[in-house]
């Protein structure tokens, strides 16, 4: 699985609206190609590619982590309303003019204020249940949905453009990533941790109890943790629908269900099939792009279509 990412990431260098050869690559990183290969690849394709490989991992990452906490396994990233958060709060950026640093800080600032309410709201004497949760978070995503139409509807003409390329997932502008993937391989590391709980989760609440797992804080660092991977990665480059749904199932149809293995074969899957979405969108309809999260529905639809029909036949 480490070859997959390596491969997307290469296909990212080579492919696009001016074609590169792999020796030219090769020449590029030993400093002998012309200054103009070497902009393309090292300034524009390469922050580019490591930021989507980056986003998928955290998406992809945070749909285990999701089906697992609510013990679904059609839950994703986005089912509790923290990308709406992040869109409301990166929209208002946009219709004001602002940008840049403003987006990112606002859809940020967004999705962790839904985190917060949804976490509150959900929470009970006694603490909560996945039910409660589910409900509390599809209630939240439905309104951040009413708000996100009516800034569509009220916001400038100029900004309109912009701000349905950020809801569909655009990684144009992004040229940060080493933040983004250290905080992959810091959540990674802890959910390995905590792998053998999980998989004693997925086997029910009360098995896990029996078995010595404190299932009530396991749930609140679980909840906590995809939650951040989500407002990073739609921080990064917006609404990027399906691989947080899609490649879990995937890896777990392949690799079985021990989280050792499907948590990091996920993020590696899912970062590379975000590359590889990501490279087509540039390169389709060059020299225009189109928006990622189109491409990933794209994908997403007809392979989870294919797995569901899979699973039955099993």
């Amino acid at each position: 699985m480490a070859l997959v990412p390596l491969a997307s990431v290469l296909f990212a260098l080579l492919v696009g609206s001016v074609s590169l050869e792999p020796q030219t690559l090769w020449r590029i990183f030993d400093g002998s190609a012309d200054e103009l290969a070497r902009t393309l690849v090292i300034d524009l394709r390469l922050p580019r590619a490591l930021a989507a490989l980056t986003t998928g991992g955290m998406l992809a990452l945070a749909g285990c982590l999701m089906q697992v906490l609510l013990r679904n396994p059609l839950a994703d990233p986005y089912i509790l309303g923290v990308s709406g958060g992040a869109a409301v709060g990166a929209l208002l950026a946009i219709s004001a003019g602002l940008g840049g640093f403003w987006i990112g800080g606002n859809a940020f600032a967004g999705a962790l204020a839904v985190t917060l309410i949804v976490f509150v709201l959900a929470r009970k004497q006694g603490g909560w249940t996945p039910t409660r949760l589910l409900l509390v978070g599809v209630v939240m995503a439905a309104g951040m949905g009413a708000l996100i139409s009516l800034i569509l509807a009220l916001g400038p003409d100029s900004s309109l453009r912009g701000m349905l390329f950020w809801l569909m997932g655009d990684f144009s502008f992004v040229r940060q990533w080493r933040g983004q993937m250290a905080l992959l391989v810091l959540v990674l590391a802890v959910c390995l941790a905590m792998a053998r709980p999980l998989n004693l989760l997925t086997r029910g609440e009360k098995q896990a109890t029996l078995l010595g797992v404190e299932v009530g804080p396991l749930r609140v660092i679980i909840y906590l943790l995809s939650s951040l991977l989500t407002a990073a990665a739609v921080t990064t480059a917006g609404s990027i629908g399906f691989v947080g749904l899609v490649v879990p199932h995937l890896v777990r149809l392949i690799a079985g269900s021990d989280h050792r293995i499907v948590l990091p074969a996920a993020a590696l899957l899912g970062g590379s099939l975000l590359v590889v979405a990501d490279t087509l969108a540039r390169t389709v309809v060059a020299p225009r792009q189109l928006p990622v999260g189109a491409l990933t529905a794209l994908i997403g639809v007809p392979l989870f279509l294919m797995l569901l029909n899979t699973k039955r036949g099993a």
